[in-house]
């Protein structure tokens, strides 16, 4: 069974920068699959932030755009998001995902 352990998160002002891991173990097939992040802010449902294809080709929601970037190092079995530009609205646990495995979050927290 997969696993997936995300780390990275923490406490920022806004217009810092942080990067997400996402590092995947018990899988022999993770170039094979796509991979994406996730957050759940407070109040919220949890919503989709950006995904990365096998090819390396990679999907953003709109309010991420131009801001966060997603990538991979299939060698390492990891996938990471770099967060720029960070804003409050940002605020929320992390969470990344292959197939139908998830991982335990990672708090992101953004002061204004």
């Amino acid at each position: 069974q997969v696993q997936l352990v995300e780390s990275g998160g923490g406490l920022v002002q806004a217009g810092g920068s942080l990067r997400l891991s996402c590092a995947a173990s018990g899988t022999s097939s993770f170039s094979r699959n796509a991979m994406g992040w996730y957050r759940q802010g407070p109040g919220k449902q949890r919503e989709f932030v950006a995904v990365i294809n096998t090819d390396g080709s990679a999907t953003y929601a709109d309010s991420v755009k131009g801001r966060f970037t997603i990538s991979r190092d299939n060698a390492k079995n990891t996938m990471y998001l770099q967060m720029n530009s960070l804003k409050p609205e940002d605020t929320g646990v992390y969470y990344c995902a292959i197939s139908s495995s998830w991982g335990q979050g990672t708090q992101v927290t953004v002061s204004s």
